[in-house]
């Protein structure tokens, strides 16, 4: 199987633009507007509060495993299938 030399320099060449970013604070742009002052609020969000996720879209992780069989309580809508 021939090796390709102009296969291996683009994968090369991928690999080190993809290494290439910056890390930055983010910032808007030169000459554009803030952020837009949601309704309701008294002042624009910031990068971070825009950021993090809030507990809906992240909720907790409860894993704490069952340690004994317990009885279910009765369920008044638990019904047989029709038929």
């Amino acid at each position: 199987m021939p090796h390709h030399p102009r296969m291996f320099a683009t994968l090369a060449a991928a690999a080190l633009l993809g290494a290439c970013g910056a890390k930055e604070d983010l910032k808007p742009p030169a000459n554009q507007p803030a952020a837009v002052v949601p309704i309701g609020a008294n002042r624009a969000p910031t990068t971070e509060e825009l950021t993090t996720p809030d507990a809906q879209a992240r909720p907790a992780r409860s894993d704490e495993l069952l340690k004994r069989s317990e009885q279910r309580e009765p369920d008044d809508f638990d019904l047989p299938p029709p038929g």
